[in-house]
């Protein structure tokens, strides 16, 4: 068994005095595993850090097995990634989220997903819109995703403005909207993006509530710390950014 893919380090893991496991997420392949010989050595741990976009080379006896990778580095963003901590706690939130999938599903729109935010982890409102999408995608890939181009009061979408948990579906003028969640203007206007750090805590409260319910306490699941530590670290990078 053998393939060749574009893949993004997810983590590493030293295997043995000298190797290492290596898990990517890759375009074709979804998200696998794979020892990398000599990996935990000095020269090559730097290649196999977080965010580090290279291209895999997988071989195998059987498709079950672990199997051997040969990666070479394309873009290196993993030591940059270090240096901020949003991006950090972001960038381990979404490979968190990825491992809800099962291994080597494929799943090629979050590939492009996580691209961009390797791509974009120095914009801060322009990462969290990404990541924002990015769950909601995550949401839809495991079958629960959220309507917000219907709405159950009225037709007219562009006063869209609530989300109704009980439908899942989007909503206006509401009787009592603080028992719906609010949809930020860039989830449902076109051409419209994040310009202040409430639409981005807003946008990270409404897919919170859905993993909660559809995820998290189905499966006994801790809601991941590092996705609150991440929402802490990036409105206070926005609220405090000159």
């Amino acid at each position: 068994m053998e393939w060749y893919d574009d893949a993004i380090i997810l983590g590493v893991r030293q295997h043995g005095e000298t190797s290492a496991i290596v898990e990517v997420v890759t375009y074709k392949h979804g998200r696998h595993l794979g020892l990398v010989r000599n990996g935990w050595s000095k020269r090559m741990r730097p290649l196999i850090q977080m965010g580090n976009r290279v291209e895999a080379h997988w071989w195998a006896r059987l498709d079950e097995h672990l199997g051997i990778f040969h990666l070479e580095v394309r873009h290196f963003a993993a030591t940059r990634i270090m240096q901020i901590p949003f991006a950090l706690y972001g960038l381990q939130t979404a490979a968190a989220h990825l491992r809800l999938l099962p291994e080597r599903d494929c799943h090629p729109l979050l590939y492009k997903g996580l691209e961009l935010l390797v791509e974009y982890f120095e914009s801060p409102l322009l990462f969290a819109e990404i990541l924002v999408r990015f769950e909601m995608l995550l949401l839809e890939e495991l079958g629960f995703s959220l309507d917000l181009a219907c709405c159950v009061t009225i037709e007219n979408t562009k006063e869209l403005a609530y989300l109704v948990p009980e439908t899942a579906r989007a909503g206006s003028q509401p009787e009592q909207p603080e028992k719906l969640l609010v949809i930020p203007t860039f989830l449902h206007k076109p051409d419209c993006h994040p310009i202040v750090a409430h639409e981005i805590r807003d946008g990270f409260l409404l897919t919170e509530f859905f993993f909660a319910r559809h995820i998290w306490e189905p499966r006994r699941l801790v809601p991941p710390s590092l996705r609150a530590g991440f929402i802490k670290r990036l409105l206070h990078q926005l609220t405090t950014a000159p």
